[in-house]
This record gives C-alpha cells, sequence and structure tokens, in this order.
C-alpha cells in the first residue's frame, strides 16, 4: 500500500522507522509515496488561491487568476519532487563520509518520509491567513526535523553519535536546496512567470 507508514510515522515513529528499515520496498513504492503527498499542497494552495483568497492581514483576501495559480500549482508539485531527490541523492552522497554504505533506495527512503509532515502541511492552505500557515508550517517543519533525527541512525545504519552530526549535516543540506528552490521561483517571476492577480 502506497502510505502504509502515514499513520505510523506520527503516532509511533521509531518503530515505524524500524519497520520501514526490515522491510527496505522498492524506489517505486518510495517514489509513489512522493508523487502522491507532493499533491496535497500543490492542489490545496490551488483552491486556496483561486476560491478562498490568502488573507495577509492587512487588506482584502488576494485571489489568484485560475490559470496563474494553476501555473504555480504545478511549479510547486515538480519543484517539491525534485527537493525530494536532491535531499535523497546528497544523504546518499554524505553517508559515505560517515562510513556508511546505504542504496539509494534507504535515502529516498529517508528523504520521502522525512519530507511528509512538511507536504501535508499543505492542508493548512485551506484556511489561507499568513499567520495560521506560519504557525503550522513552523510545527510541520519541527516534526520533519525530529522525524530526521530519528531516522537517520536507523535506516542508514548509523551509530547515533555519529547520527547526530549527519542529520545535522542533511539538515543544512536541505535548507540550502529550500532556499535554492526559492531563488529559482524569484528568477521565474523576474521572467513573466509571477502570479496574476484578480
Amino acid at each position: 500500500m502506497i502510505l502504509n507508514h502515514l499513520m505510523g510515522l506520527y503516532t509511533h515513529p521509531k518503530e515505524e522507522w524500524h519497520t520501514i528499515e526490515k522491510n527496505h520496498e522498492a524506489v517505486k513504492s518510495s517514489l509513489s509515496h512522493v508523487l502522491l503527498i507532493a499533491l496535497i499542497p500543490a492542489v490545496c494552495t490551488y483552491f486556496a488561491s483561486t476560491a478562498f483568497g490568502w488573507n495577509l492581514g492587512v487588506s482584502d483576501p488576494l485571489f489568484l487568476t485560475a490559470q496563474s495559480a494553476l501555473m504555480m500549482s504545478i511549479g510547486m508539485y515538480f519543484g517539491l519532487i525534485f527537493g525530494v531527490f536532491a535531499l535523497a541523492y546528497l544523504a546518499f552522497w554524505m553517508a559515505k563520509t560517515f562510513d556508511a554504505e546505504p542504496s539509494f533506495t534507504q535515502a529516498l527512503e529517508l528523504a520521502a518520509y522525512t519530507a511528509t509532515p512538511l507536504f501535508m502541511v499543505g492542508l493548512a492552505a485551506l484556511y489561507p491567513s499568513i499567520w495560521f500557515m506560519m504557525v503550522v508550517g513552523l510545527a510541520g517543519l519541527s516534526y520533519s526535523v525530529y522525524l530526521l533525527y530519528t531516522g537517520v541512525p536507523i535506516i542508514m545504519n548509523i551509530p547515533e553519535e555519529k547520527g547526530f552530526i549527519y542529520a545535522s549535516s542533511v539538515v543544512t543540506a536541505g535548507l540550502v536546496l529550500l532556499v535554492a528552490l526559492m531563488a529559482s521561483s524569484i528568477i521565474l517571476w523576474s521572467m513573466g512567470f509571477g502570479p496574476m492577480y484578480q
């Protein structure tokens, strides 16, 4: 089943990481998970931008045109998928520094399941208020970092003392990827692919 680890990661994460480590599904399973979960923020932000309008707290809600919202949602979807694969590659590449020999499947599982709480934050876009998104986003980011720190020693088979440093390196790489995605968005907006308001 595609989402078979979703509830376990929220209710008993350490045990669920052990289950993931024991079963090591194919790349296809992790890919299916990412492709499905990445739809949540893309679809929710599309509806929030076109049907509800974003409340910035200083004026009337802002609405995007349907075409603009669709283009931005598609860009977000592929950006999120690219981010997970880039993080998986960096985790795979950095593992050799910490005397680990994981497969790319293990690195992809780590990246995919760690990113899940961040993707689930997309549900909060159905109440499109900036302050609410910031609070929920911070909670999702915190839980993703927690999942990363608990999952690294288990999935990558690294001792816990090295796992902390390795997980910190992966968090840093993830933040660099996030900044790169934001910079790419700004470049695309300056080239005329920015939002069109109603």
